[in-house]
């Protein structure tokens, strides 16, 4: 299982109970697995993170799903805004991917592209300034 992607220990933990394996069981696989630096939510996170932020989203909703995936916070948030992640130009990428350069010249027009990147993940504030 390990061997096609990083996993977090809550995802393998989900895998697992699927396969009917004893709870105490799947607490020691994972707490060896640990040990052996097999299995770290923070490397799930930061491959996580690379590939989505890759995929066009935003760091808003990178955090969300990496909360959903069971990852705490702080093994994440690091990563998340560290200085080598330049989210203006991902968030640029994702809008010349969607819309090209075509202008944006009615309210509504510019109301809908807002509402879309802000659903890929982007503060406001920054959208705001791709608008300027």
């Amino acid at each position: 299982m390990l061997a096609r992607r990083e996993h977090s220990a809550f995802e393998l933990r989900r895998k697992l109970q699927q396969r009917n394996f004893v709870e105490t069981d799947i607490e020691q696989a994972i707490e060896q697995l640990g040990q052996e630096g097999l299995l770290s939510d923070q490397r799930f996170a930061e491959a996580y993170i690379y590939m989505r932020k890759n995929k066009g989203y935003g760091p808003l909703r990178i955090a969300l799903e990496l909360k959903e995936r069971g990852v705490a916070e702080d093994d994440f948030r690091p990563c998340l805004y560290a200085n080598d992640l330049d989210w203006s130009a991902a968030l640029e990428a994702a809008y010349a991917k969607k819309y090209g350069h075509r202008s944006c010249d009615d309210y509504q027009e510019k109301a809908r592209r807002t509402r879309y990147l802000q659903y890929r993940g982007f503060a406001y504030d920054e959208i705001n300034k791709l608008f300027g």
